[in-house]
């Protein structure tokens, strides 16, 4: 089984193609970007070799056509009929079944949940339009990101608001990330089987943390929409609903204009006055930056708030995986996050904390709690919820 797990942005098209019934084989990867403008890139990578072009697109449609071409022209696929599904890891379905077909139902839904997940929903349900029109006869699998948390309980589900807020609007906490937080639970399951009790930590552009017991999410940082949470790099994660009327009546704004702000232009990047890249911001504070340090100091703060909560709420830790963009490579945020947690009996060898590339431990001996480097694989993830999917459909 064939499968195309595409990563959808307002302006990008990445994506991954899988053969499932060959020991979950990679066969190509790639994408295009600054889509809709100019400047325009292609990478392609296959059998062993990447290749590059300056190339512009119109849209996610000529994107789309034209890498689909390219997989033909390379033999990777024999035709548009070789590919047995396209597999979207979605992101706001408001409820939505974790795993489901794209359909118009699906799509309505996505575009009632449109307005508060503006950088996500739109493009891709533009995308997964225009890939119905270009791949009529693949299967079309939304895996959402929500779904790894269906498992929290109610009392982490829900908002202190009126029930019919919910009930009839779908407010609620969803939660995010879940193909990263899945990867990192089904990882440490292999190399930690004991392991029943996880945090795992991804930080990139956009950061979230989740408590996971027994392979199972009990409690996720991101709430309703991806906005909420830790600050993302220009989201500004969590905020009191009430500061929007105060700067709606001191400034005149709109509510409109102020959510784009705050979703948009705000985060690490309008704290450190930078472009919110955990880099840059990194490189600021060494430079004696104090908005970049600050920057810095309230990002870790905000992660072991919930590192400290969900020690709470699993009663313990056995094990802390990092993971994404910033989880990965910088040992200084994850030298800042857990830093003196001996009180509870976790220590990081600094050491090993700085050396490490890819995966590998970074706990000190003695240490508590395993302390863990886990590159991210969603894709993966996503293909295989879709390949799972197809097959209990008989597809």
């Amino acid at each position: 089984m064939k499968i195309l797990v595409s990563n959808i942005g307002s302006t990008s098209f990445k994506f991954r193609l899988f053969d499932m019934s060959s020991a979950e084989l990679e066969l190509a990867s790639g994408g295009a970007d600054r889509i809709g403008g100019s400047g325009g890139s292609l990478k392609l990578a296959l059998a062993g070799r990447t290749a590059r072009a300056q190339r512009d697109f119109a849209d996610h449609g000529q994107a789309i056509e034209f890498v689909m071409s390219r997989l033909v022209a390379e033999g990777v696929l024999t035709g548009a009929a070789d590919l047995d599904a396209v597999a979207f890891k979605a992101v706001v379905g408001g409820g939505a079944e974790p795993v489901c077909m794209v359909d118009d139902a699906l799509l309505d839904r996505m575009q009632y949940f449109a307005g508060i997940a503006p950088v996500h929903n739109p493009p891709y349900i533009a995308a997964m339009r225009m890939f119905r029109q270009v791949l009529p006869d693949s299967a079309l699998v939304a895996a959402f990101e929500d779904g790894f948390h269906a498992t929290n309980p109610p009392r982490r589900r829900m908002y202190a608001c009126p029930p019919d807020w919910a009930e009839k609007y779908g407010v609620r906490r969803y939660g995010y990330h879940g193909a990263s937080h899945r990867h990192v639970a089904s990882r440490l399951g292999e190399l930690m089987p004991r392991a029943r009790r996880v945090i795992s930590c991804h930080l990139g552009g956009s950061s979230s943390l989740c408590a996971i017991a027994d392979g199972k999410s009990v409690a996720v940082s991101m709430g309703l929409t991806p906005q909420s949470g830790l600050p993302q790099g220009t989201r500004v994660g969590d905020f009191d609903a009430f500061g929007l009327k105060l700067m709606a009546e001191r400034t005149g704004r709109g509510m409109d204009d102020l959510l784009a702000e705050l979703g948009s232009r705000a985060g690490l990047a309008a704290l450190s006055g930078t472009s919110g890249d955990m880099r840059d911001i990194e490189a600021g504070a060494a430079r004696g930056d104090r908005r970049c340090r600050l920057a810095l100091e309230l990002f870790a703060t905000s992660a072991r708030d919930y590192l400290g909560a969900y020690m709470v709420e699993l009663g313990g830790v056995d094990a802390i995986a990092f993971t994404g963009g910033i989880g990965q490579h910088n040992p200084l945020v994850r030298e800042m996050v857990l830093h003196d947690l001996a009180f509870a009996g976790i220590v990081l060898d600094a050491k090993a904390n700085k050396q490490v590339r890819e995966e590998g431990r970074i706990d000190a001996p003695g240490s508590a709690a395993a302390l863990w480097v886990l590159p991210a694989n969603e894709e993966l993830v996503v293909a295989r919820l879709a390949a799972e999917f197809l097959a209990r459909r008989g597809e």
